[in-house]
């Protein structure tokens, strides 16, 4: 049965202009970047007053909020998705999900994995929802076999004891040191893959990134 819309006119009118504005909004990023985003242009492209379209938007920042929270959310159902397909978290099937979302829409994973907006600070609730992806990769990560040898047990390394007193990043979730490193290791790894793809480094390279990706999550995961 469909969910009745329980909004009333005036709330659905607002919901179609806030939604009208992000769509304009990721044109505007698309072709100048997030730093050059405006709201007085939106409003131009819109028919509307600057005034007016402040009554949907405060600022600016409050726009970024959005288009970020909304890329975090899309990103963060993703791999819970992908997540929940198998029979479990699988680092490889996370990665790809990764890739094929990243270049599904380049522009919106470079607003949250690129160059950061001069002077924008994301609040905590956009924080918590990147959160949950990293939640995921963890769970992924900690149910991998460990890659050093068996007991005699194989000593902590000084970078997995270092993120073992450091790991706010890892919010509370329960992964041990090894799972830790690997996790950051898959994330810093391809993110600079993507990012570099994304970015056009590979153009000039003629090989396909695609591959390399590949050999990259095959490498993670060996």
């Amino acid at each position: 049965m469909a969910e009745t819309d329980t909004r009333t006119p005036r709330e659905r009118y607002r919901a179609q202009v806030r939604a009208e504005v992000k769509q304009h909004a990721w044109e505007q990023i698309a072709t100048a970047g997030a730093s050059a985003l405006s709201l007085n242009a939106i409003a131009k492209r819109m028919g509307l007053s600057g005034p007016a379209l402040y009554r949907y938007f405060a600022n600016r920042d409050e726009l970024i909020t959005e288009l970020i929270r909304d890329a975090y959310r899309s990103l963060a159902d993703t791999v819970r998705a992908t997540a929940a397909a198998g029979s479990g978290a699988d680092p490889a099937a996370l990665a790809h999900a990764l890739r094929d979302w990243a270049l599904a829409d380049p522009h919106r994973y470079l607003l949250i994995y690129g160059t950061p907006v001069p002077g924008y600070h994301a609040p905590d609730d956009v924080t918590a929802i990147a959160s949950e992806i990293m939640a995921t990769l963890l769970d992924a990560c900690a149910a991998l076999p460990d890659d050093r040898p068996a007991p005699p047990a194989a000593p902590i390394t000084r970078f997995e004891a270092h993120i073992e007193r450091h790991r706010a990043w890892a919010a509370d979730h329960p992964a041990p040191p090894a799972a830790l490193r690997r996790a950051l290791a898959f994330w810093t790894r391809l993110h600079g893959v993507l990012s570099l793809e994304l970015a056009g480094h590979f153009t000039g390279m003629r090989f396909d990134p695609a591959l390399l990706f590949e050999a990259e999550v095959a490498d993670l995961t060996r």
